[in-house]
């Protein structure tokens, strides 16, 4: 039997930790503060990798939700000149009357840029003598275009505007091939790629220069 002394002397030694005195601080260990620095270090790789994925991503919202375009032609002038480029995007987008937008026609191989003057279940209508157009019989203000509208280009109304599609015109009234062209006629909603907001660079007059006063919105 063993005494109580021998019992203690036997007994395996258990880990502790250091008695400090009531209400001191306890002392930091400095190898403990080396690995919190360590991991709460942001490294360079780490940086470059957070930008590569914001630029990629920044590229799939620009291909498929947003766009620039780039207006050929002058049946949108004044308000659009050749040679701008557009930012225009079809996000939760619905055609509306007066919106200038970005289409395809079988008319064309290229997509076509005009102004939407009537959207389905509307009557259009048009004064070649005045120059005056009316939707649902009421003469809509016309600040945006070139020059009154004399030319038929084979358009004969009142026209109502089917459903699902639009009646669109360009600008420079007297110089667009839009819905008074049969071949053309009301453009099909579904055929809408998106609405032009605003330009983003003008293009270049014939002397090769910009007019940056031109830049922004298109709606003014």
């Amino acid at each position: 039997m063993l005494s109580e002394d021998n019992e203690r002397e036997t007994r395996p030694e258990q880990g502790c930790e250091e008695e400090t005195e009531p209400g001191a601080l306890p002392v930091p260990d400095p190898d403990e503060k080396g690995t919190r620095r360590s991991e709460d270090s942001f490294s360079p790789y780490d940086m470059l990798q957070s930008i590569c994925a914001a630029v990629v991503f920044g590229i799939l919202i620009f291909i498929f939700i947003f766009h620039v375009t780039t207006v050929r032609g002058s049946s949108m002038n004044d308000t659009l000149l050749g040679g701008d480029r557009l930012f225009t995007s079809n996000l939760f987008y619905t055609p509306e009357q007066g919106d200038v937008v970005i289409f395809r026609t079988p008319y064309y191989e290229e997509p076509l840029i005009k102004r939407v003057i009537a959207t389905g279940g509307q009557t259009v209508d048009i004064d070649f003598l005045t120059g005056d157009v009316f939707v649902d019989g009421a003469l809509i203000e016309e600040d945006y275009i070139k020059e009154p509208t004399r030319i038929s280009n084979g358009f004969a109304g009142p026209l109502k505007v089917p459903e699902g599609m639009l009646f669109v015109m360009g600008d420079n009234r007297n110089n667009s091939n839009d819905s008074r062209l049969p071949a053309i006629g009301c453009v099909d909603v579904r055929a809408v790629q998106g609405k032009a907001y605003f330009i983003l660079v003008p293009g270049k007059d014939i002397l090769g220069n910009r007019d940056w006063s031109r830049l922004g919105s298109i709606y003014r």
